[in-house]
């Protein structure tokens, strides 16, 4: 049985991933070392990839305050940093701000690159393909190649958390259906941060509506949690402070990859409208989970989930570049059909892939003079992403917001592309009244 469920008795057995294949894998992999090197240097002071993981201090000093007994939403982190996180988030944090910074750093940018290539075997493994050392090379491979996307390396820079919460909901939504406690991966996740609710809204449009509950009381769980071990923080976040979107950013800050961003950096403002906003938000979740219930109706779950992950950054007030790190698994279903499609299939597939990398790619950017970031001058800044080049400006409706292009363009990709077999009964359908699947 694969990770979303499907029996693959009476299927044609996926071959393995031929020697060729793996050859220029490990050729791309060992490309994509050298290539990060050429973008910025390693060991270029803050900017390279491995020297500044400011988040994760955030992280660490918001951790510390509840530990100190300060107000952990009252505080200036580092100075001037606001935490915006769920009060529970503080307990996963807390281990890390009881170790050297250094130490912390080395521990959670390892973790990183673990979590890539556990997201990256479970996308494998729920479309279809044995697990061989063959495919783990490839996996291997495509974790190098995923730090040159810009949602990854700005993931590992910053040292932020969203690639955990990404592979925390894979594992639980791709289990198969009527798996014990299904749906409670998403709702802790949410717990940590708000966004990935909106899996409980897909659960119940594909009607799993036992594991959409499971994942509301894992929600709840983590703010009962928080509440038993920090109530004054909690009562402080849940009554108003978790809907105050400014202590993220400005709206129009160049790198905010939701809708509300592209309609403030279009209009130069840092007030967009937000009826424009509503509208626009409304009409692109109703593609994003129209796309996904198609998606799940035609036996491609992983899709299906990467479509609502995009979704949530689309809609989200603000989704930063490494808010996008569902552009991993989404980039392993194209790989897939590279590796085993027709060869109209594959190639198409291989067009695809290559302008996803493209417009995701890790673009580096150069601005001369002084600047200070979160208190540290700097003589010279190297920002990363297709959004931080001015170029031609009849292109900035498209190079402001890449990744919005991308969920529209898999969106519409999956209606056209996506068969739904008229015999074709849901998994969901399939369920008896007791709960159980059907056999």
């Amino acid at each position: 049985m694969t990770a979303t469920g499907e029996k693959t008795t009476g299927r044609r057995a996926l071959p393995d991933v031929r020697t060729g294949a793996v050859v220029v894998a490990v050729a791309l992999g060992l490309l994509s070392i050298w290539l990060q090197h050429l973008i910025t240097a390693y060991d270029e002071p803050f900017w390279g990839l491995f020297d500044n993981q400011l988040d994760l201090d955030v992280y660490r000093a918001g951790a510390q305050t509840v530990l100190d007994g300060g107000r952990l939403y009252d505080a200036k982190l580092l100075g001037q940093m606001d935490y915006t996180y769920a009060p529970v988030s503080v307990l996963v944090f807390a281990p890390f701000a009881a170790v050297p910074f250094l130490v912390a750093r080395i521990v959670w940018t390892v973790l990183i690159f673990a979590a890539l290539y556990w997201v990256i075997m479970m996308s494998f493994r729920a479309l279809g393909r044995d697990i061989t050392w063959r495919l783990r090379v490839v996996a291997g491979a495509l974790v190098l190649v995923s730090t040159l996307l810009e949602p990854v390396r700005s993931t590992i820079w910053f040292g932020q958390v969203n690639i955990f919460l990404m592979a925390i909901i894979l594992w639980d939504l791709l289990r198969p259906n009527g798996s014990r406690l299904q749906g409670v991966g998403a709702g802790i996740a949410a717990g940590i941060k708000l966004t990935p609710l909106v899996f409980t809204v897909y659960l119940l449009l594909i009607r799993r509506s036992r594991a959409a509950v499971t994942s509301v009381a894992g929600f709840v769980g983590t703010i009962a949690l928080a509440f038993a071990v920090m109530p004054r923080d909690s009562w402080q976040y849940w009554t108003g402070t978790f809907v105050d979107s400014k202590r993220v950013g400005a709206p129009d800050t160049v790198g905010n990859q939701s809708l509300r961003g592209l309609i403030a950096n279009l209009g130069r403002t840092d007030h967009p409208s937000t009826l424009i906003w509503l509208i626009l938000a409304a009409v692109v979740a109703v593609l994003g989970f129209a796309a996904a219930h198609r998606a799940h109706r035609g036996g491609q779950e992983l899709l299906a989930i990467t479509l609502v992950g995009m979704t949530s950054c689309a809609v989200s007030p603000m989704s930063w570049g490494h808010h996008w790190v569902w552009l991993v698994p989404l980039t392993v279903i194209g790989v897939h059909h590279v590796l085993g499609g027709r060869r109209t299939v594959a190639a198409a597939s291989a067009i695809g892939v290559t302008a996803l990398v493209l417009t995701a790619f890790a673009w580096r950017t150069r601005i001369g003079g002084a600047m200070t970031y979160v208190g540290v001058e700097h003589p010279y800044a190297l920002y990363t992403g297709l959004f931080f080049k001015d170029g031609i400006d009849t292109l900035r409706w498209f190079t402001l917001a890449p990744y919005l292009w991308i969920l529209v363009v898999t969106a519409v990709v999956t209606f056209l592309v996506v068969r739904v077999p008229e015999s074709r009964v849901d998994a969901d359908d399939a369920v008896t009244a007791s709960g159980s699947p059907a056999r």
